[in-house]
């Protein structure tokens, strides 16, 4: 059913939202110029690796994310128009409506087995995590709602979930980490050794 649902979604969403993604992309292409799209490999269910593609909210080149991020960009993340071409990796079966997001591969031997547990289900355009407070987690407080989603997934969660989503983005809660244009990276989780 959870399979059935992405599929009828996604495809729903690409067909109805088309204008608006094409929209996107135009304005991205003038405003911030090629590439419009952001493509990166990052791990899915079992740690299965797939391009995760999203409309591109930086300039490239080096430089801090704070320098690199457009104004287009901030209005692409806040509004989670960046997002949009994720629909078509839930359509592929890369990636699930909701479950945990997905992250960078060199994060992979770093969880600790608990927080790895993330990975037993596709990772999702929205999740637990998201509505809970999204960028605004510590990293550690991310993975705890990422495993709590995979020992209570069902049904009538995930739509609860895509229906706080709705909620979070219009509220704009969480976009950002306080003092930062996106999440510290992970570098492992720092709890003390039990004695």
């Amino acid at each position: 059913m959870k399979r059935l649902l992405d599929i009828c979604v996604a495809l729903g969403a690409l067909i109805v939202l088309f204008p608006i993604i094409l929209v996107t992309a135009l304005i991205s292409r003038l405003v911030q110029g090629s590439p419009v799209l952001f493509s990166q490999p990052r791990p899915g269910k079992d740690g299965k690796i797939f391009v995760l593609r999203k409309f591109r909210t930086m300039k490239t080149g080096d430089g801090s994310d704070e320098a690199r991020l457009t104004g287009w960009g901030s209005f692409l993340r806040k509004t989670t128009l960046d997002e949009l071409p994720q629909l078509w990796n839930i359509l592929k079966g890369d990636m699930s409506l909701v479950g945990p997001r997905p992250l960078l591969v060199e994060y992979l031997p770093l969880y600790s087995p608990e927080q790895g547990r993330r990975h037993d289900v596709r990772p999702g355009l929205t999740g637990w995590a998201q509505v809970k407070g999204r960028n605004s987690l510590s990293w550690e407080e991310k993975f705890e709602y990422d495993v709590w989603y995979v020992d209570h997934q069902s049904f009538f969660l995930d739509l609860k979930i895509i229906f706080l989503t709705f909620v979070t983005v219009l509220a704009r809660k969480g976009i950002n980490q306080e003092g930062s244009a996106t999440m510290e990276r992970f570098t492992g989780s720092q709890k003390p050794e039990s004695e």
